[in-house]
């Protein structure tokens, strides 16, 4: 997902999209223990949702 949006030569801490995704998850009142929109899925990314 960082070379989609911020291309391949992006330079910084690999660990902003996890912050983005947990400010997301604040403001749409999205627990991680137990997601409702917004799933991780290991290994792969993150996925948006309903649970399947």
């Amino acid at each position: 997902m960082l070379d989609q949006v911020w291309g391949n030569n992006y330079f910084g801490d690999e660990h902003v999209l996890e912050v983005h995704i947990a400010n997301l998850r604040k403001k749409l009142g999205d627990d991680p223990a137990r997601p409702r929109f917004i799933f991780t899925v290991r290994s792969v990314g993150y996925r948006f949702g309903e649970r399947t």
